[in-house]
């Protein structure tokens, strides 16, 4: 349990410098208090799940992308608005030829050539 808490703990201290955040920006972006974020480190505690979605969600990244340490994350300098959010969250329900099919027509839209189809 110990290795599990602190890679959880020392993965979003990796994040937190990858974004170029303070503690107090990831509690804004997550929707959590200061306080709740910061006693993670203070107390050494693994969050819950439901605390770790919403700072993987402040993040931008799924708990997936969190637990895999070796994904490349693009990091997002500006906020999602309401819109793209949306779009975001859409494409995250879609199956994966309806994925592929999206982004077809994204590339058509944007007048560029598909990465692959």
């Amino acid at each position: 349990m110990k290795n599990e808490q602190n890679f959880v703990i020392e993965r979003i201290g990796q994040l937190l410098k990858e974004y170029n955040w303070t503690i107090y920006r990831l509690a804004k972006e997550s929707e959590l208090s200061y306080s709740s974020l910061n006693n993670i480190f203070i107390r050494n505690t693994v969050p819950s799940v439901y605390t770790l979605e919403k700072i993987c969600n402040g993040f931008r990244i799924s708990l997936a992308q969190f637990f895999d340490d070796t994904t490349q994350i693009t990091v997002v300098t500006e906020p999602l608005n309401a819109e793209e959010r949306n779009i975001l969250e859409t494409y995250r329900i879609l199956t994966r030829n309806d994925k592929k099919l999206f982004k077809a027509y994204l590339n058509g839209l944007a007048k560029k050539l598909p990465d692959e189809l």
